[in-house]
């Protein structure tokens, strides 16, 4: 199992403002072995981040493009095992349809396309998490522990049932505005900071206990220090819980 950062807070919340291998250098300090995506505009860009990462012995789990052929393209020709979905649908069935095309332009270039749980999607709740599986059987998931949480769905739960279609993880935790009156609205917070009840070494456990071997990312929306501090925060929580 290898542990890493989905860097989304750091790019929003310092404005994308240091270079790779400046973040690169800085998360590994703290103990992380690689961000989860690389992120190219051109194939040029895309062998020059991943000679990067090699260089700094770092690591990523997935490649994003500007469409999906040019992700599927750059995946396949770079060793990594999954795309995220690209599709446009906000609605649930022509997203289904849409992700199961993608699915099959995957396998022909021998990778695997996995669906990210989030708010305000069309796969938000448990059940449209349960519904989007069985619509779309050779789907993985990207399970974000948060997300689905704070949807009021069982991260605990999905990681067990859903172990064998794990392309990997997000870690994630969320403080809620006013627990008492429901989940949200609220934000997203360092590892054992939420307050919904949220059992993020549980979900570790799950997947420890499925012989779950890939990547665990730690991510965080908002940061209300320098981010660096907070993925410092929650890489400890794990490692306290023995992770």
């Amino acid at each position: 199992m290898r542990f890493g950062v989905a860097d989304y807070g750091m790019t929003v919340w310092d404005g994308g403002q240091f270079d790779l291998e400046h973040r690169l250098t800085s998360l590994k300090a703290i103990g992380y072995e690689g961000i989860e995506r690389l992120e190219a505009t051109s194939a040029d860009e895309a062998v020059h981040k991943a000679a990067i990462y090699r260089k700094l012995g770092m690591a990523f789990g997935t490649v994003r493009g500007p469409t999906a052929e040019l992700s599927i393209r750059w995946a396949a020709a770079l060793g990594v095992e999954y795309i995220w979905t690209q599709v446009i649908s906000r609605e649930f069935d022509p997203f289904c349809r849409q992700v199961n095309t993608l699915v099959e332009a995957c396998r022909r270039a021998g990778i695997r396309v996995g669906l990210h749980n989030h708010l305000n999607s069309p796969v938000e709740t448990q059940e449209q998490v349960d519904a989007f599986l069985a619509r779309c059987p050779g789907c993985g998931l990207i399970l974000d522990t948060a997300h689905l949480a704070a949807a009021g769905g069982d991260a605990v739960g999905t990681a067990r049932r859903y172990a064998d279609r794990l392309l990997c993880v997000h870690l994630k935790d969320w403080l809620a505005d006013n627990p008492d009156q429901g989940l949200r609205p609220g934000r997203f917070c360092e590892l054992g900071a939420g307050n919904i009840r949220l059992d993020n070494v549980a979900v570790m456990q799950e997947i420890v206990k499925a012989r779950y071997d890939g990547w665990v990312f730690i991510e965080q929306d908002v940061h209300l220090q320098d981010p660096l501090k907070d993925l410092a925060i929650s890489r400890d929580f794990l490692r306290d819980a023995g992770f």
